[in-house]
């Protein structure tokens, strides 16, 4: 006799002529059930852009997992090959199509993995990778350990060793730029901060020198090529999002930014005539570096959101 579902979402109440939305319940794991054929790996998918969704809606299951905000698509295709995602009653397989009026029953065996991820906030020092680790250089994730926690961490977490399996970072920050550095093993969060739709902005302090002018940059720099860091530039080909950058101090600028290309704002001063000298992130969304020491590095906290 099958489980009974400890928690169902029923679907919402739709306005005449709304399209169906698709239900979603969480279910406790069944033992007696049978895990499907052992699942193949999802394959690799290429750069190029996704297809969009056809026109009656229907899409792959992990792609529906995602936009719902359950998981990533990499965590829904793990859940898939669990055996802990159903529709419409029967235990998914890897690359199903799925509609808008399916039902998509999820594990709590699921859900319970997904409660014990972490996101770590580290202060990433000068000389580190934020990825992998490359030209002998050392990867930012080698920092976090039991030593490197902040004891000002207001989180009350403790460490554990299975804390780094699978744990990613959010974004770039070059080798020769400090701050902050977000690493996590939670899907949502990667894909809030850098999924393609993400609306959230990243604030820089970047000191720079004008020619040989190194001091009282702000003088003789001309407003028009200001206007330009703003708006108006190109990399790789592509036009930039609209910027916000202005003057922090006379050799000091504040960039915020909405997206994330590779060293896109030392490039961007290259294309005006600025030389970076000095780059720090001291924010991500609603999450600021603040005191955090170089080097250290604490947990996002419950109920703190970019």
């Amino acid at each position: 006799m099958p489980d009974t579902p400890s928690r169902t979402h029923p679907p919402a109440t739709q306005a005449p002529g709304a399209a169906p939305r698709t239900r979603l319940v969480l279910r406790r794991p069944d033992p007696a059930a049978k895990a499907p054929p052992a699942a193949r790996p999802a394959p690799a998918r290429a750069p190029a852009a996704r297809p969009p969704a056809a026109a009656d809606g229907r899409m792959r299951l992990n792609k529906r997992m995602a936009d719902l905000g359950l998981c990533s698509r990499r965590e829904a295709d793990d859940w898939i090959a669990q055996g802990w995602v159903r529709v419409n009653g029967r235990v998914a397989v890897m690359g199903l199509q799925v509609g808008p009026q399916d039902r998509i029953e999820v594990d709590r065996a699921a859900q319970g993995r997904q409660s014990q991820q972490v996101t770590i906030l580290l202060h990433k020092p000068m000389g580190y990778v934020s990825g992998q680790a490359e030209d002998g250089h050392t990867p930012a994730v080698a920092l976090v350990n039991a030593r490197s926690h902040w004891q000002g961490d207001a989180s009350r977490m403790r460490f554990a060793p299975a804390q780094l399996k699978g744990l990613a970072p959010c974004g770039r920050l070059d080798i020769d730029s400090v701050g902050l550095l977000v690493l996590t093993q939670d899907g949502r969060v990667a894909r809030q901060l850098i999924g393609e739709d993400s609306a959230v902005d990243k604030e820089y302090l970047v000191r720079v020198q004008y020619g040989e002018r190194t001091q009282d940059v702000r003088a003789v720099f001309p407003a028009d090529r200001l206007a330009l860091l703003c708006h108006g530039l190109l990399l790789d080909g592509q036009p930039l999002r609209p910027a916000q950058v202005d003057w922090q101090n006379p050799e000091q600028l504040r960039f915020v930014l909405r997206e994330g290309k590779k060293r896109q704002i030392r490039r961007m001063c290259e294309l005006v005539g600025l030389k970076v000298v000095g780059l720090k992130r001291i924010r991500i969304g609603r999450v600021l570096l603040g005191n955090l020491p170089v080097g250290q590095w604490r947990y996002l906290a419950p109920g703190e959101r970019f």
